[in-house]
């Protein structure tokens, strides 16, 4: 699986859980560190750390490693780590705080 690939499993195991905004953006051309960034958000705390468990295990299932997950413990953010994807799960505050659809609005915005 490619990393577009990957990033757009990503964003369908987030949708089949009920996430919002899902955007997938991507950032090989201006960053490199990632290919991609996977945007979302959950309506509770709890929802977040549902969406994280799921995606966790679904990728993990279709092959990909999970480097490194950060701010699982009610910080309103957990970022993933599959190397050249990075999934972003926020509560809808966190999201509004942190606004980076907007740091990275040069990558390019991929339609899922």
């Amino acid at each position: 699986m490619n990393n577009k690939e990957l990033a757009l499993k990503a964003s369908e195991v987030l949708d089949d859980k009920k996430a919002q905004d899902i955007m997938v953006i991507d950032i090989s051309k201006i960053s490199g560190f990632a290919d991609y960034f996977v945007i979302a958000s959950g309506g509770s705390e709890r929802q977040v750390k549902a969406l994280s468990e799921e995606v966790e295990d679904k990728l993990n299932e279709a092959g990909a490693a999970t480097r490194s997950i950060e701010g699982k413990n009610g910080s309103g953010w957990i970022l993933m780590d599959f190397g050249d994807v990075i999934v972003n799960i926020f509560t809808i505050e966190m999201r509004e705080r942190y606004n980076i659809e907007k740091i990275w609005s040069d990558g390019e915005i991929i339609t899922v």
